[in-house]
């Protein structure tokens, strides 16, 4: 019997955000020099979607990949990620597309600008700290085929997670929620 190798446990769409969610925090909490000046911190951006094509709002970004040598289904090996995911936030720039069933697109992508007249501008929520990374995160969360986006600043160890053209952001200090030690 041939085993399949894109074979996973299924998670919902709501537990695959947290966990994807729970990696970037965890990545932003094991890097300790955010206030070291000149410093640049890891960054990462995934788009979560309910497809496994992102052809009509992503263009390639170059020779930035995702390495599926390592890691190709997000709950598949979580080691594996959290290994694969720091060598992204430090190494890559773009976009990292993640199937709905947790499969990770190997080619990491900038996502395309909404056309005028495409999003409802009134149902995007901006902040004036929101640099390009999480401009792009916020409109491409209102996309029908887009279920969230996540983000870790490389300026700050902020963390945020977008959907449906909204945003709850999380402060390096937040990071953790429950689980985070007591200072």
């Amino acid at each position: 019997m041939v085993s399949n190798p894109l074979h996973v446990e299924y998670a919902t769409v709501p537990e695959l955000i947290e966990l994807v969610t729970y990696i970037v925090e965890s990545i932003s909490l094991g890097f300790d020099r955010w206030e070291e000046p000149y410093v640049r911190g890891p960054s990462l951006y995934f788009v979560l979607v309910s497809g496994t094509h992102a052809r009509e709002y992503a263009d390639p970004l170059g020779e930035n990949t995702w390495p599926v040598d390592i890691c190709r289904v997000v709950t598949e090996d979580l080691d594996a990620f959290v290994d694969a995911a720091e060598s992204v936030a430090f190494e890559r720039d773009g976009a990292v597309i993640v199937s709905a069933d947790g499969t990770i697109q190997e080619q990491m992508v900038r996502i395309k600008s909404p056309s005028p007249g495409t999003i409802d501008e009134d149902g995007v929520q901006y902040a004036d700290w929101m640099g390009t990374k999480h401009l792009s995160a916020v409109e491409s969360s209102v996309r029908e085929e887009v279920l969230a986006a996540v983000t870790l600043s490389e300026e700050t160890g902020r963390v945020t997670v977008f959907e449906d053209g909204g945003f709850m952001d999380f402060q390096r200090a937040e990071l953790g929620g429950l689980w985070r030690p007591s200072e």
